[in-house]
């Protein structure tokens, strides 16, 4: 680290929304010797003099330059500087012009004597009592912005994150942490408990403040909803609290008294909700409840032969159990369709929507994820959308479509509803007519949402809802290894496993499962990178940045998601421009992936595509996405990962026409059965698993899928049970 200091001689790029700059500076005494600096600075001025901490990095397109860690903005010590400093438009209402003449009347002396006596500024032509009054204000304003930046420097918070804060909360950052350091957490993105912990430390606030354990309790809370709970049981709350904050059990129940009196916490029979997961899981079973309590349909006459035309015009042949399937669809407000890969379920729901548009009907197919939307669309021929984009989610205004303002569709059918959080459903239900008939479709054996809840297990395990399962391999889908060792793996059985050595030799590559065996965790990530960048795209003709997905449990350690980018990122993509934002780097020609839904720039989370273009001088990237391109900027870039190596979870809902899958005992802790049966149906044409034999016996055998804190079925239970003692009474 190095400490300097330097005047700002011209900004070449400045965002005034995170502060990220990049200007020419030159170091005092050496005015024509100028370099570049990168970094983070509130209201950059040229003229200003800086006292900047950082290191020298070289760029690989743009040279030599200082990254900026720290600064304090010191006042201008030359005339010219002065004069550049006040001339910026940096003080309201002194331009160039009467910078030059107030410099030209003072000299040196020009700040001390707008700062000291600033009744002196009369004495400079074209200074009046108004126009006095007017610099004196921005003057003020101005060392009232110095003031709150020194404030949070003196709170170990660095420049970015600083003026993040002070962009939020202007003037009153000071009074706002203050008051509460723990609403950093909620307004200034980046910042989690941890940080605004410190922070808090650093404000004053004392260990057992009951600011400090409310903001504990929310967090854990928090916390539990990202690890898929709606609710935490009390005991489980104040062990993980307690932990949290180092203190005792006992200085919790106070607080979450309360907080439950502030109606901030809903506690119910020992379990502590969020309240707006509380609201969402009781709104969900009142408003399933609603659905299954309205009457059943008869099917209409001639339904039967409408399956018979249908099976001639698709050139489909439907089994028994796609056909209870269509039936009960007719014939049920609410059904939920289930099966694993090859069992028929997209021609079930191709089917189902034929025939209710044979009656005029008006059915709208949706997914959870674009690329699942995509799928279905693909498979159906029918257009489908995401739920948040059927609802008309804006990030300002949330849902359009909602219990005011509800779709017009007679059907809704909905796949990948596995992936469909307890959040997500509220809002479709809020948005649907009662008369609406409602599909709920998806293999009930893959991994949970990533959201909270357990939507698809809970509807089912409450047995309140008619279920039918699709269960019967079709012939075309036995002979893929892929389906086949799905369904081994999803009944506990061993997969059937052909080995892979892919030689010269080896031209008859007409499988589309195969394992490599081995158990050595730093020999199987090299395989797994051999197969990727060469042997797969040799022998099976696939293209690594569009066919060839790798597919980890963990995203640490060997054979990780990280390692795994990096290591494919360095070989398959040489290009030198680039652009790093945190511990990520992005080069020009990336695979990516984008990680959460913006509904602004119209894409979705798992979406991915190809950097098309980097602008490291401001911050942007233009990503490919086959059918638009996107610009990011700035913070929009969290948005983004590297993508050639995804993580299990984050591969939900997409297909891939050939995976690579490490299965490692370094992987234990993430070894479940349901993880490896969600990976191995995410390819379409190609699966190769590498690893050992014992941890896929593991895997296998860990049927024991990790409980989430819900309620939902419990709920749907007990209103049907009202239901039926109001039936008899």
């Amino acid at each position: 680290m190095q400490i300097m200091k330097a005047t700002l001689e011209r900004i070449i790029f400045y965002n005034e929304q995170n502060g990220y700059l990049v200007a020419k500076c030159s170091q005092l005494e050496k005015e024509d010797d100028t370099f570049t600096i990168v970094g983070n600075i509130i209201q950059p001025a040229p003229g200003m003099l800086l006292q900047i901490e950082g290191e020298w990095t070289v760029h690989p397109k743009y040279g030599r330059q200082f990254k900026l860690q720290s600064y304090i903005k010191m006042q201008p010590a030359t005339k010219k500087g002065i004069e550049r400093y006040l001339g910026s438009g940096i003080i309201e209402k002194i331009g160039p012009t009467l910078a030059a003449r107030i410099v030209k009347f003072f000299g040196e002396d020009s700040l001390k004597i707008i700062e000291q006596n600033p009744d002196r500024l009369k004495e400079v032509e074209g200074i009046g009592s108004k126009r006095k009054a007017n610099i004196l204000s921005a003057w003020s304003k101005q060392n009232k912005t110095k003031q709150v930046m020194l404030y949070l420097y003196s709170l170990r918070i660095g420049p970015s994150t600083a003026n993040k804060i002070y962009s939020t909360y202007q003037d009153e950052a000071p009074q706002k942490i203050q008051e509460n350091p723990y609403c950093l957490i909620k307004d200034i993105f980046g910042i989690g408990f941890k940080k605004a912990d410190s922070i808090a430390e650093d404000a004053g606030i004392k260990k057992d403040s009951p600011l400090r354990i409310k903001a504990g309790i929310h967090h854990t809370l928090m916390q539990s909803t990202e690890q898929g709970h709606a609710y935490l049981p009390c005991k489980e709350v104040k062990e993980k609290a307690a932990r949290l904050l180092g203190i005792q059990e006992a200085l919790l129940e106070k607080n979450l008294s309360e907080l439950q009196q502030k109606q901030e916490i809903i506690i119910e029979d020992g379990a502590v909700y969020h309240p707006e997961l509380y609201l969402a899981e009781i709104e969900v079973a009142k408003k399933l409840d609603e659905i299954l309590k309205t009457k059943k349909k008869t099917p209409p006459p001639g339904w039967q032969n409408i399956i018979d035309f249908l099976e001639k015009e698709e050139k489909i042949k439907l089994s028994l159990n796609q056909k209870e399937a269509i039936k009960t669809a007719l014939c049920e407000k609410l059904m939920v369709l289930t099966g694993g890969p090859g069992t028929g379920k997209t021609t079930t729901v191709k089917s189902i929507a034929l025939l209710f548009e044979n009656f005029n009907l008006k059915v709208i197919l949706t997914a959870p994820t674009g690329r699942a939307a995509k799928r279905l669309s693909e498979a159906t021929g029918r257009k489908a959308s995401t739920i948040h984009r059927l609802l008309g989610y804006t990030p300002h205004h949330g849902f359009i479509k909602n219990e005011k303002n509800k779709l017009r569709a007679d059907v809704v059918i909905v796949d990948e509803v596995s992936m469909v959080d307890i959040l997500l459903m509220k809002a479709l239900l809020k948005a649907l007519h009662s008369s609406c008939r409602l599909i709920l479709v998806g293999d009930a054996d893959q991994l949970p949402a990533v959201g909270p809840g357990n939507l698809l297990q809970d509807i089912i395990q409450s047995k309140v809802v008619n279920v039918v399962k699709l269960e019967e391999i079709f012939r075309q889908a036995k002979s893929s290894l892929i389906v086949v060792n799905a369904h081994r793996i999803n009944k506990g059985q061993f997969p059937y496993l052909p080995s892979l050595r892919l030689t010269s030799q080896n031209k008859d590559a007409t499988k589309d499962f195969y394992f490599w065996e081995e158990p050595d965790a730093e020999k199987a990530e090299r395989i797994a990178i051999e197969l990727y960048c060469k042997k797969i795209p040799e022998e099976f003709a696939f293209n690594p940045f569009t066919d060839i997905q790798a597919i980890s449990p963990l995203y640490k350690g060997m054979a990780g998601v990280n390692r795994l980018n990096k290591i494919l990122q360095k070989i398959l993509n040489p290009n030198t421009s680039c652009i790093t934002r945190g511990q990520t780097l992005f080069k020009v020609g990336d695979k990516v992936m984008q990680l959460k839904n913006n509904y602004e720039k119209d894409v979705f989370n798992g979406d991915i595509g190809v950097i098309e273009r980097i602008n490291s001088g401001e911050e942007t990237i233009l990503v490919n996405f086959l059918e638009k391109k996107v610009l990011y900027r700035g913070q929009d870039l969290n948005e983004l990962t590297v993508a050639y190596a995804v993580s299990v979870h984050k591969s939900q809902g997409s297909e891939y026409p050939a995976i690579i899958m490490p299965v490692l005992m370094s992987h234990y802790i993430m070894l479940q059965r349901n993880l490896l049966y969600t990976a191995l149906t995410r390819a379409k044409k190609l699966a190769i698993f590498i690893g050992d034999k014992k941890a896929l016996a593991i895997a296998i055998r860990n049927d024991k899928v990790a409980r989430r804190y819900t309620n939902l079925a419990q709920r749907l239970c007990q209103n049907a049970r009202v239901n039926k003692s109001v039936d008899r009474g």
